[in-house]
């Protein structure tokens, strides 16, 4: 317990314990760092100041329980969590909360729907399919205070730098960077498969059409170049 009273030893035997479940032990020397307490410290005053944030500080590692290192073929990087309060799961992009597609969940279930599965596309908002099939699905930020996007970015910098070098020591991943804020981390990602694409996002300023670049099908050649399973989107 620390002189400001938040217990930074349970959050950081939550973390430790989560990533040991998932194979992401590579992760645990940040989380015992004073990296990863200032990022508890840094929410807390958040939280105490009237700050909310979203998605709930358990749900940050959902991404990772969900996608096991060892199983992990495809990486998505966006930028933050969905701002509204109660949608966010962990997972980027998913609605699990609330079964309802979020604009840039709905451009990309479109999109799928035109490139893959144009004879019928079941749109489930949950995507811990995806990460179950060896997506990771992170944010460069994994938290986001209620109805202020980019607002975390600094606090979860260190981490997403710590993550993304580790990522990098693979060069097997297939990583997609979904607008700006993910295409600045390209230099800590490039021993791997790199697609940039715009974020779904973006869509709401052209006209309502989402360029995909092809990529869900592009991610699936790769795979088969690889002699990996595809995945089914």
């Amino acid at each position: 317990m620390s002189e400001l009273g938040i217990n930074i030893t349970k959050h950081r035997d939550f973390y430790l314990e989560s990533f040991d479940n998932s194979g992401w032990d590579c992760l645990n020397s940040f989380v015992e760092s004073d990296q990863f307490d200032d990022i508890i410290v840094n929410l807390y005053h958040q939280y105490t100041e009237g700050n909310r944030f979203t998605p709930r500080l358990k749900d940050t590692v959902n991404a990772f329980v969900e996608c096991p290192y060892k199983d992990m073929k495809v990486v998505f990087v966006g930028q933050d969590p969905y701002p509204q309060q109660d949608v966010a799961d962990g997972i980027s992009f998913s609605c699990s909360k609330t079964m309802k597609e979020q604009p840039s969940l709905r451009y990309i279930f479109t999109e799928i729907e035109a490139t893959v599965h144009p004879k019928g596309y079941k749109r489930d908002p949950d995507l811990k399919r995806w990460a179950n099939q060896g997506v990771l699905m992170l944010n460069t930020a994994m938290t986001v205070q209620i109805g202020r996007i980019g607002s975390h970015y600094s606090i979860w910098n260190k981490f997403s730098n710590f993550l993304f070098n580790e990522l990098n020591k693979r060069d097997d991943l297939i990583i997609v960077l979904l607008g700006k804020k993910a295409e600045a981390w390209v230099k800590h990602l490039d021993n791997n498969i790199i697609f940039k694409v715009p974020h779904p996002a973006s869509a709401a300023y052209k006209g309502g059409k989402w360029d995909s670049k092809d990529v869900f099908n592009k991610i699936n050649e790769e795979l088969n170049k690889q002699g990996k399973g595809l995945i089914n989107w």
